[in-house]
């Protein structure tokens, strides 16, 4: 084989390059943060509109299905997207709505019972013969109330310079409000003009790949996408579910803060397998302060319906939308939380069904006609 200049030439520019990556890595990979640090609104509103979309698909399929009138198509669009942005804030202010009042009145809660809880060690440590009267005059003579006040007084104006606090909390959140501003615009655009930017992607797409490359990135990405489309569909299913369960179980059970603790844990199992857990960690320690005897009867309550949740609902609504085993869920789920912590557990189980159905697809010797049909 007769190698041509050409070729010698781009594998010494990138032994070179990559040679340089190596050894200024740190340079690198600052100017790599810079860039995602820019980037990131563009990230964040991709990230929404594909979300966005499936609602907006929604509206679209089910409510303009049949519009014919030029004036009924050119509102299609605007309309679906604006419902799309209703029915998530709608969402968002419900779970607000039903987790906030309560969870202020638990931490009110927790406050008023901490000097109690005070008193009640101390009567327990008086009835201990081989506690010493000195640690018993300690603890009775702190001013457990005036004592919480001052940390709640800490906690709220800070032990920095008060200036500085305020400085950097508003760069905060104008950098937050800009970023979120941004991000709106971004993902607003992106909906109105999805065909138009993914007409010019695959164009450049055509024009810089060979044919052959192009045909397996298009058919991966079609997979991940339809992968992704499902998971989150089957996600907000399972979420749902488990909501709802917790809530109906602990009015049975004649539990407090039952719809608030229901909806949180609803919201936290959208983190796959473990996300209820922590919702429940939070409601357990609300019950706690109410009655020690219902937090048990919770916590055992809480760990029979993640058993049912982890081995039958979670793999049966997510794991078999998407054709993933149940083995390979929550293998995807482990593996994604220890390399990326909750982002990895949220996109590992997708990414992980799409790789088991392209090696699934190779190792079967599919045609693209039998292809096309798996990813319909």
């Amino acid at each position: 084989m007769k190698l041509e200049w050409k070729i010698c030439i781009k594998i010494a520019v990138s032994l070179f390059a990559l040679y340089l990556a190596i050894i200024y890595w740190k340079d690198v990979a600052g100017f790599i943060g810079v860039i995602i640090g820019a980037a990131t609104p563009l990230i964040i509103g991709g990230a929404a509109a594909y979300v966005l979309n499936l609602l907006m698909t929604f509206y679209e399929k089910n409510f303009f299905k049949k519009a014919k009138k030029p004036v009924l198509i050119k509102i299609k669009r605007p309309v679906c997207m604006v419902l799309a942005f209703i029915t998530l804030l709608a969402v968002i202010a419900l779970i607000i709505g039903l987790v906030l009042p309560e969870f202020i009145s638990a931490i009110m809660l927790v406050i008023d019972y901490i000097p109690d809880a005070a008193d009640w060690v101390v009567e327990q440590l008086e009835k201990i013969e081989y506690v010493p009267d000195e640690i018993i005059e300690m603890i009775t003579s702190i001013d457990w109330r005036s004592q919480i006040e001052k940390i709640v007084t800490v906690v709220t104006s800070g032990i920095s310079d008060v200036m500085g606090i305020v400085i950097s909390t508003v760069s905060t959140v104008v950098g937050g409000i800009v970023t979120a501003f941004l991000s709106i615009i971004f993902t607003i655009y992106i909906l109105l003009d999805k065909e138009k930017l993914g007409n010019q992607a695959d164009r450049i797409a055509k024009k810089y790949l060979s044919e052959k490359l192009y045909g397996k990135v298009r058919y991966v990405l079609s997979v991940l996408n339809i992968c992704f489309k499902k998971y989150i569909v089957g996600q907000c299913t399972e979420a749902v579910i488990l909501g709802l369960l917790c809530t109906v179980g602990m009015w049975i059970l004649g539990l407090p803060y039952a719809t608030m603790i229901g909806a949180l844990v609803a919201f936290t199992a959208l983190i796959p397998v473990a996300g209820a857990f922590i919702g429940g960690g939070v409601g357990a320690f609300m019950i706690l302060m109410v009655n020690p005897l219902q937090a048990l009867i919770f916590v055992i309550y809480l760990v029979v319906l993640q058993q049912l949740e982890g081995n039958i609902i979670y793999p049966k609504v997510v794991g078999s939308s998407m054709g993933l085993p149940a083995i390979w869920v929550l293998a995807a789920v482990t593996i994604g939380g220890g390399v990326m912590g909750v982002f990895g557990m949220l996109i590992g189980v997708p990414i992980a069904a799409a790789v088991y159905v392209i090696i699934k697809n190779d190792v079967n010797g599919l045609t693209e006609e039998k292809i096309k049909k798996t990813l319909e």
